[in-house]
């Protein structure tokens, strides 16, 4: 148990049951999705949440179930009233954050972008954040403060409602501000495809993603990339991120699918379940610079040289799938770099030119 996280959640109560309701057709907040999601990251020592309390009533039951500890704030002073509630719970974290130095990681729950200070403040206390929010209402600033940020909508037992058909305005005849009849019997409904059909984001961009994030691993330290230490970086460049938007149930059946694409090479690594990733040394960069080589000796024809710019190009003509960030290279003046080096093609800078000319190598 000692090399469990331990965690403290703190709810900004309002903010979220309002988002929930607002943007989920209505529905109540539950707790038991977020519960369910820290369980898997660590032990939950402090469970609070703050509101007026005479607002949510009916939500006092399922929170005192969830062992939540209600910090009653009375609103009553008009638009000074969601103020209280900030910065109590503000300060309430900072407070334990000094008080029980045992606690490694805080939650806070909310898409108020007023607690990002509070965030900065416990990650220079050397505390991981992790911040809920639901999506459509959390401001765009506080997830990138984060170390983790996950959006209610997307965790496992949140039943998003789909998109109410939204009907079409009737136009109105122009030049007139009155409006057009209500009844329209005869106009058969425009079926909306619902919301939660919402298709898997390109899993090409990811691959592209997981080069260059081991690639860069890879070039800033001389030990070995492990699972783990690429899915803290990539949470890192991008505190949103999570396998299952891809549609992949784990991080590891991730890289198992970027593995049979010859993405990524996945070995045994320190610990049993996390194995060590690197990029292919051979197979595909060779083909790559052979591609490489044979476009140049192509266009450049005897004693010529080709330019970098519109090079790019040329191979994609030859190979349309083409793309250097695959490799794990962060630009194609990078990929001719190393072309280059294995001794596949010579670049070298012309002032004349005002770019870099390539001409395939005479051994």
């Amino acid at each position: 148990m000692d090399q469990e996280d331990r965690i403290a959640l703190f709810l900004d109560y309002e903010n979220l049951a309002l988002g929930v309701r607002d943007h989920h057709g209505g529905r109540a907040f539950d707790l038991r999705p977020i519960a369910d999601a820290l369980a898997e990251r660590g032990r939950v020592v402090v469970r609070r949440a703050y509101a007026d309390w005479s607002y949510f009533d009916e939500d006092r039951r399922m929170l005192t179930r969830s062992h939540v500890e209600l910090i009653e704030i009375p609103q009553r002073m008009g638009a000074s009233r969601k103020n209280a509630a900030d910065i109590k719970m503000a300060v309430d974290a900072v407070e334990l954050a000094f008080e029980r130095e045992y606690i490694s990681t805080f939650v806070i729950g909310t898409g108020d972008s007023d607690f990002t200070p509070l965030v900065h403040k416990l990650r220079e206390l050397n505390k991981r954040v992790i911040g809920v929010g639901v999506e459509n209402s959390t401001s765009a600033l506080l997830p990138p403060a984060c170390d983790e940020f996950l959006f209610y909508d997307r965790l496992e037992g949140v039943d998003v409602p789909p998109a109410a058909g939204r009907r079409g305005r009737v136009a109105r005849p122009a030049g007139t501000g009155a409006p057009a009849p209500a009844e329209r019997p005869a106009e058969p409904p425009v079926e909306v495809a619902p919301a939660a059909e919402e298709p898997a984001r390109d899993v090409d961009t990811l691959a592209v993603l997981v080069a260059q994030t081991v690639a860069g691993m890879q070039g800033s330290s001389s030990g070995e990339v492990t699972a783990s230490g690429l899915k803290r970086t990539l949470l890192r460049k991008d505190p949103t991120f999570s396998e299952s938007d891809y549609g992949f149930r784990t991080f590891g059946e991730l890289l198992r699918h970027l593995a049979g694409h010859n993405v990524i090479e996945l070995a045994a690594g320190p610990a049993k379940g996390d194995p060590e990733v690197s990029l292919p040394e051979r197979g595909d960069r060779e083909v790559a610079f052979a591609l490489l080589r044979s476009v140049v000796v192509d266009l450049a024809g005897e004693g010529g040289a080709v330019a970098l710019s519109g090079l790019k190009d040329q191979l994609r003509r030859a190979r349309p799938d083409f793309s250097e960030k695959k490799l794990g290279y962060r630009s194609f003046l990078q990929f001719c770099k190393a072309a280059a080096t294995s001794g596949a093609v010579e670049l070298r800078w012309s002032a004349e030119a005002e770019d870099y000319l390539l001409t395939p190598h005479t051994a």
